[in-house]
């Protein structure tokens, strides 16, 4: 096994081997592919490797988005000379084993978001980044909203000091997928495979944006979690027979609903949810933070605008203005359409790719860092202790 992966030129391909097919699969092919055809990159990712438990339905995701072969054992391709990068986008139970290994094996490692089902995964996995990182391989973990134009923007008007002193964050990630009671089992509503429901799977990003877009880091919170719908029809296929019916029903062990309080570093307080039973909202990420000379607030489902407010102008002139980030000053927006002519969600995957590929040419640590990520699983931790606790105050780790 290499003791650390080469640095890319243009002349070698990065090599990817990705761990899992699906959603996600799909949004990280399409990142890793269009990269190199709208940014001047130091190397070009090649979609080496796709692999899956099921050989046929890996195989036609592979033709699908792109990528040269498939295998069945992810630990195939750590043995691998030609393969640089391991990109994980399983379900969460499987984290930790996929990217510790493949980090002690020399690979760079990107991997989906949350990081793990626990916050004794996660260090375990910062551990092994930091052992990696000695030797120049580095891992990333995919909070890929913070690629999003707008999200990069506001980061830097609040870091410039364009909204002054943060005095409150409110963020909430609301969808309404789950609010069919009758919506059929799946992974992310089992313990064991997500780790926790809503309060992981989304309050995970609305934790992340906070803390990217804000600066600060939470030090506690107090939160409840419910479980709105207890049981769901099982899919056939989970039960080894054809079609889609069952009229067995599973346990939900995760929660639908996360309310919590955080208090920043600073004492700074912020509100947050993380739902998926919000009717009629279909991914509405939303972050609003106030400060002492303005505000900004960003919804993900009018991704291309940020609403911004400048308290110093003349009390006639003052609210909130709606800016079109669609400007090549804007983050990223230079290698895309003219002003005026929006970006998807897809494109922060673009974005994501370029990043760690650039980060990886200069020998410099992609950002968010698996710390980063674990920082993240320290927060969701920390709620799951206060709603256990019954909602009292709860300390996030620092270190």
């Amino acid at each position: 096994m290499p003791e650390h992966a080469d640095t890319p030129d243009q002349t070698s391909p990065l090599s990817i081997a990705m761990v899992g097919h699906g959603f996600m699969g799909a949004a990280h092919s399409q990142g890793w592919r269009n990269a190199p055809r709208f940014f001047d990159l130091p190397t070009r990712p090649r979609l080496s490797v796709l692999v899956g438990r099921d050989g046929a339905a890996a195989r036609t995701a592979a033709d699908t988005w792109g990528w040269e072969e498939t295998a069945t054992d992810w630990r195939s391709v750590l043995e691998r000379d030609d393969i640089d990068v391991v990109d994980i986008v399983t379900p969460g139970d499987s984290h930790a084993e996929i990217a510790i290994a493949a980090l002690d094996a020399g690979k760079h490692v990107v991997c989906e978001k949350p990081l793990a089902n626990s916050v004794e995964e996660a260090e375990a996995m910062t551990d092994a980044a930091a052992r990696a990182a000695q030797r120049g391989v580095f891992a990333m973990v995919g909070f890929t909203y913070r690629r999003v134009p707008a999200v990069t923007f506001a980061r830097d008007l609040v870091a410039a000091g364009r909204i002054g002193e943060v005095r409150q964050v409110r963020a909430s990630y609301r969808q309404d997928w789950l609010s069919d009671a009758e919506s059929p089992m799946t992974w992310r509503l089992d313990k064991s495979r997500a780790g926790s429901g809503a309060l992981g799977d989304i309050g995970a990003h609305a934790v992340d944006l906070a803390q990217f877009i804000a600066g600060q880091n939470i030090a506690e919170v107090s939160g409840v979690l419910q479980t709105i719908v207890g049981e769901r029809p099982l899919l056939a296929e989970a039960r080894g027979l054809s079609g889609t019916a069952s009229s067995e029903r599973g346990i939900v062990t995760v929660d639908d609903l996360a309310l919590f309080t955080a208090r920043f570093e600073s004492g700074v307080l912020g509100s947050f949810e993380a739902s998926r039973f919000a009717t009629g909202r279909k991914n509405a990420l939303r972050i609003e933070v106030s400060g002492s000379t303005g505000a900004i607030a960003f919804d993900l489902e009018d991704l291309n605008v940020l609403q911004f407010y400048d308290a110093t102008l003349p009390v006639t002139e003052q609210g909130f203005t709606r800016i079109l980030v669609t400007e090549p000053e804007h983050p990223y927006l230079s290698a895309w359409w003219p002003a005026g002519h929006v970006l998807g969600y897809e494109h922060g995957f673009t974005h994501q790719a370029k990043d760690f590929v650039e980060a990886l040419a200069r020998r410099e640590q992609p950002i968010p860092t698996f710390a980063d990520g674990l920082r993240v699983q320290r927060v969701l931790g920390s709620v799951e202790q206060s709603a256990a606790d019954g909602s009292r105050w709860t300390g996030v780790a620092s270190a």
